[in-house]
């Protein structure tokens, strides 16, 4: 029996595209489930598939590392989707224009409070130097978030659980708050998700409205472009230890 289930397991492993095809799966359930719960905020797809794919792997006994060498055609995906954020961001380029100087404040202001909060929250639980400067991105897209940390000599693996952890908690709670303090503005709601919470908030601006998911994109590009530059100027001020 124990030989049948290694086997099973070894075979989970080799097969290339077994792993890429239940992550599809994975996220249409999901989407359908979420639909059907007229969107339940703890229903987002993107959560909900996360832990799908968790549990198929703690059952099936399947590393991270194996289950990522068969599902890495997603990851390549990423690089043109993100630049296919453009077209609809072109559909509303003039919008962007007569905007640009409050949406300018808003980057700033926000990437800062997205760096200066990982930050602080770290210091103030006596974080460790490598692991504050690892959550320290975590509102940036993975790629971006990923080479920053390591740059900086912060542990690229921990920022992308912490990147990963950021957006959905943005997608989750974004519309409820928004209702609460009463913004409605789809551009303002957009610009919001794409600056907290990076691919995955601007995937849930998309939900809201095309305008939305467009300043979405546009706020996810340009706060992995600010942070770049903002973070390691902050970390020479930063307290160490």
């Amino acid at each position: 029996m124990i030989k049948l289930v290694a086997v099973e397991v070894a075979a989970l492993k080799t097969e290339p595209l077994l792993w890429l095809a239940i992550t599809g799966l994975a996220y249409l359930l999901a989407e359908k489930l979420y639909h059907r719960s007229r969107h339940f905020p703890l229903l987002n797809p993107t959560l909900v598939a996360i832990l799908i794919v968790m549990g198929l792997l703690l059952l099936s006994g399947v590393s991270y590392t194996d289950y990522f060498a068969g599902a890495k055609p997603l990851h390549w995906l990423l690089g043109p989707a993100t630049v296919a954020l453009a077209v609809p961001l072109y559909d509303n380029l003039q919008r962007v224009r007569s905007l640009l100087g409050p949406l300018m404040i808003a980057l700033a202001v926000g990437g800062l409070v997205g760096i200066l909060s990982a930050l602080g929250l770290a210091w103030l639980f006596d974080l460790s130097w490598p692991v504050q400067v690892s959550l320290a991105p975590k509102s940036v897209t993975t790629p971006i978030a990923m080479a920053l940390s390591a740059h900086l000599n912060g542990l690229p693996s921990l920022t992308a659980g912490a990147v990963i952890l950021t957006g959905v908690a943005g997608a989750v709670i974004a519309v409820p708050l928004f209702r609460l303090i009463k913004v409605d503005g789809d551009i303002e709601r957009g610009f919001a998700l794409g600056i907290a919470a990076h691919g995955v908030g601007t995937a849930r601006a998309f939900q809201i409205s095309q305008t939305a998911g467009a300043f979405g994109g546009l706020a996810m590009g340009l706060n992995g472009v600010w942070t770049s530059i903002a973070l390691p100027l902050l970390l020479t001020m930063w307290p160490v230890g």
